[in-house]
């Protein structure tokens, strides 16, 4: 079976294993976007019409027709991508219909029922639904896209070769044919972690010889060391609290989104200082706090949260993960809100100009080069409850109008995927002048996500009558 030049990254490997490691874990991220009706039937497109485009454009993404070498990760190997003989456009495109009245909460309904189901690990790790019968003619393509293919920073996943800056664009060129076959694996005689080892460790020699002629460079080894203890200080003296947050999960989900005007959002910024990120930061925190007051749970500590960090740079298109964290304190014991967003705000700062991020991307790198069976443990570590009680995660999207079959694309709303022992996470994308929050939650540990919702809108609206004020 033709296969790619490379395995699995050890960071793509990790979303497999943090699957593989908890039942109720669904390591797929994803996200819908929401169309207004076509302008000549005013209704959604027909499937034909999807697949076509799909099949026309599917050549800049050769992985989506590829699938795991082995569906699992073990022993002494990462499994590589091969070329899938039996790939079948159709299975992965399907359609539903919402029931009237179609509005945001069924939408939501919707979403958390079909962002609940795993992808089949014998298939191309990806789906996609055309879903009609949204209100007043508007119609979604919901994905969802393997943890372990996309990073959710350098690419909105399968959706992203579907979206024009026009309505009726020119027929793209096709792209040159990638040659998949290759010359012949060194892994296939080896185990899949002793060609990087045996890589690594001429880079170690390449590195020492670099050091020897370049002192500076010994700095940054230092640094990266010193990052990476800091990292596992955090994990194993000084844990994120103990919160009802973190609690074992099913893989029954419920979702809710919330779009906010991203002018507003900047009259945020631009009134009480920081960035948007501060702003939603600083929103979650408030939120946050109201659900844990309704809940009961002592406020006397912050709340660390995961918040990815893009590393590629200018890269936009590749695709494999690309990206680290950095472990921010959400200060939900003060009850001041100037205080709190400040507070919120140099939280953020004091780590974007720190290491933790360097400190978590050189543990991956470092186990990198140890086989799965010891780097499944690492991966564990890595996104533990005892490191962080949730994941934050703000993109940056397009602020241009796109299009898809001649539909303007109004709203794009996102995913973030759920770790063992984390029943909640947010994520946050901005598109076209709007910023939608996506909430993703365990079903069965939070039955009280009105509060949480109630909990967004109420901090939002609070901060900006601060910055007006």
């Amino acid at each position: 079976m033709r296969q790619t030049d490379e395995r699995l990254s050890s960071l793509d490997a990790t979303f497999l294993e943090l699957e593989q490691h908890e039942d109720g874990a669904t390591m797929h991220i994803g996200g819908a976007l929401i169309f207004e009706p076509l302008p000549e039937t005013g209704g959604p497109p027909s499937l034909d019409a999807l697949l076509e485009l799909l099949d026309e454009r599917l050549g800049r993404l050769p992985r989506f027709r590829m699938r795991l070498s082995e569906e699992r990760v073990h022993g002494l190997q990462r499994p590589s991508w091969v070329v899938d003989p039996a790939f079948d456009l159709s299975a992965h495109i399907r359609r539903a219909s919402l029931p009237a009245p179609g509005g945001d909460a069924d939408v939501d309904d919707w979403l958390g029922d079909f962002w609940s189901h795993r992808l089949d690990r014998s298939r191309p790790l990806w789906e996609m639904t055309l879903v009609d019968g949204l209100q007043d003619g508007r119609w979604m393509l919901a994905t969802k896209t393997h943890h372990a293919m996309v990073d959710g920073v350098g690419s909105v996943d399968i959706g992203h070769i579907l979206l024009d800056a026009e309505p009726h664009p020119a027929p793209r060129e096709a792209p040159e044919d990638v040659d998949s076959d290759g010359a012949e694996d060194r892994g296939s005689r080896l185990p899949g972690w002793l060609p990087s080892a045996l890589s690594a460790a001429h880079d170690v020699l390449d590195e020492t010889v670099g050091i020897a002629l370049h002192p500076r460079r010994l700095l940054k080894a230092g640094q990266a060391a010193a990052a990476m203890g800091e990292v596992l200080w955090k994990d194993e003296v000084l844990g994120a609290r103990p919160s009802t947050m973190n609690v074992p999960i099913g893989s029954t989900r419920r979702f809710v989104s919330m779009p906010f005007e991203l002018s507003e959002v900047k009259q945020v910024k631009q009134g009480l200082g920081g960035t948007v990120n501060d702003v939603v930061l600083a929103t979650c925190a408030g939120a946050l706090r109201t659900l844990l007051e309704h809940r009961g749970e002592p406020l006397d500590g912050p709340l660390r949260s995961m918040v990815p960090v893009n590393l590629r740079g200018e890269d936009h298109e590749s695709l494999g993960n690309k990206v680290s964290s950095l472990f921010v304190e959400l200060p939900i014991g003060e009850y001041d809100r100037r205080r709190r967003y400040e507070a919120t705000r140099a939280a953020a700062g004091e780590l974007k100009s720190g290491s933790a991020a360097l400190g978590a991307s050189t543990i991956i790198s470092v186990s990198g080069v140890l086989p799965p069976v010891v780097h499944g443990s690492i991966a564990e570590m890595l996104y533990s409850a005892r490191l962080c009680n949730l994941t934050i995660t703000n993109v940056p999207g397009p602020q241009i109008r796109l299009y898809a079959l001649g539909s303007r694309l109004r709203r794009i709303v996102p995913l973030v995927p759920l770790f063992k022992d984390h029943a909640i996470g947010i994520a946050i994308i901005s598109y076209d002048g709007e910023l939608v929050f996506g909430v993703n939650v365990d079903r069965a540990s939070n039955p009280d996500l009105d509060v949480l919702e109630r909990g967004l809108r109420d901090e939002f609206a609070a901060l900006l009558a601060l910055a007006r004020g």
